[in-house]
């Protein structure tokens, strides 16, 4: 009953580039298989992509009782199918706490007996499940994964990323993961802590002596969660991957650790590399408007806020989002149009935009540099009228080659459009205007 993604909210002021990282997302049965490979240990299970098939996955997975029949000398073994987690298969986090289109509360339940199990999938399969991470009407549920149940002691949270600001791999580790992690690890005093360490140099003795300490683990635990962490560090480097979130990381018994729950991205750029992960991937599964933005050589990535933004250039969207953040917004999304600020794009990125419905307001933050400032605003002019008036407020920043003609341009429009040419001011006024 994992937390998605945990990186993204709890990290996010430290780590603004996370948002806008454009990568592979695995399924939690694919992050599974992954580390089965590795040798790191996992909760056992099955994908069902009917309800008909979670009965005998529940048996396979279930308690096994011998007893005598009424025939003195003959044994029977019967699979009374145990309790097992149903778990819907979506590339968001918080499940465990979303609703189904159909009214059904959780995309995460336990199942006491194989009937239960069937039931519970019918309510997830072939339905839309919305949680605080997805938009619009949710995500439509296609799998589900039928786990055996584990008891465990603790529910831990550990995860390996990159810290960009640092330029360093980091380690993220609480004793208090599961489904409530962003309440008891977020701000100062929480539970999260954190470990850089050295690419080149791994998971050395060192680091673990210090994650030991500040987490503080037994002797025995810091054992088990050495060998975990040296897997997943080569895990980390061998399949290119950006994150590797496991929440919750179950303690039972003594020290003994199992990953019930996984979450992977993989660097974009890894796809020659890693031909086998890519080839897995469900595109089905992940945001359509992220897929669509690809084919016209746009870089589109939703994130949890109400300002949509166009830049172009990935550092400028970076501290596009910052510059929002620190005026106290949110970004809806990360939009990098590029060099490609032609009428045509202009179209398809506030199109793209304006699908979510959480935008109150678009910022258009352009720096004009080979493509001058005055053909990107005879641009916007354009795909607005193409467009129609657009129904949110438009706030355009140009900055760069004739940025003086281009804001007068957009001014003499006539169109409604709020034009500032200081940076600032123009994150400032999409706030506002997000707010209003």
């Amino acid at each position: 009953m994992a937390t998605r993604h945990i990186t993204r909210r709890l990290w996010q002021p430290k780590f603004p580039v996370r948002n806008q990282r454009r990568g592979l997302a695995l399924q939690e049965h694919q992050s599974k298989q992954l580390l089965r490979e590795f040798g790191i240990p996992v909760q056992n299970g099955k994908v069902a992509t009917t309800p008909a098939e979670v009965p005998g996955i529940m048996r396979e997975y279930g308690n096994v009782v011998t007893f005598l029949t009424n025939q003195p000398i003959m044994l029977t073994t019967s699979l009374t199918g145990g309790k097992c987690v149903i778990k819907s298969q979506i590339l968001k986090g918080g499940r465990g706490k979303g609703t189904f289109d159909n009214g059904f509360q959780g995309g995460v339940k336990i199942a006491k007996h194989p009937e239960e199990g069937e039931h519970i999938s019918s309510q997830m399969l072939g339905h839309r499940l919305r949680t605080k991470q997805t938009s619009g009407d949710g995500i439509l549920v296609e799998k589900v994964l039928v786990a055996e149940f584990e008891e465990c002691d603790e529910e831990w949270y550990l995860a390996i990323a990159l810290d960009r600001e640092k330029y360093s791999p980091v380690i993220l580790i609480s004793r208090s993961g599961g489904v409530d992690i962003e309440d008891t690890a977020k701000g100062e005093g929480g539970s999260l802590r954190s470990f850089h360490f050295d690419y080149d140099q791994g998971i050395t003795p060192d680091v673990l002596k210090r994650l030991r300490k500040g987490v503080g683990a037994s002797p025995a635990e810091a054992e088990k969660l050495g060998a975990i962490l040296t897997r997943l560090w080569d895990l980390f480097v061998s399949r290119d991957a950006t994150l590797l979130e496991i929440n919750p990381l179950a303690r039972t018994g003594v020290a003994d650790f199992k990953c019930l729950d996984a979450k992977f991205l993989i660097d974009d750029a890894s796809q020659r590399r890693q031909p086998e992960l890519f080839a897995e991937r469900d595109i089905q599964a992940e945001i359509p408007e992220e897929i669509e933005a690809q084919k016209y050589g746009l870089v589109y990535i939703k994130m949890e806020g109400n300002i949509g933004n166009v830049v172009n250039g990935a550092g400028l969207a970076m501290a596009t989002n910052d510059a929002i953040a620190h005026h106290g917004g949110a970004s809806a999304n990360f939009l990098d149009a590029g060099g490609q600020a032609t009428q045509s794009t202009m179209q398809k990125a506030f199109e793209i935009i304006l699908r979510d419905d959480r935008v109150k307001v678009i910022l258009v933050n352009i720096y004009g540099g080979i493509i001058k400032c005055d053909m990107i605003a005879e641009s916007i002019i354009g795909a607005t009228k193409e467009l129609g008036r657009l129904p949110v407020p438009l706030v355009v920043r140009l900055q760069g080659t004739n940025s003086a003609e281009g804001l007068k341009i957009l001014e003499d429009a006539d169109l409604g459009f709020h034009v500032e040419s200081e940076f600032g001011e123009a994150a400032k006024k999409a706030v506002e205007l997000s707010k209003s």
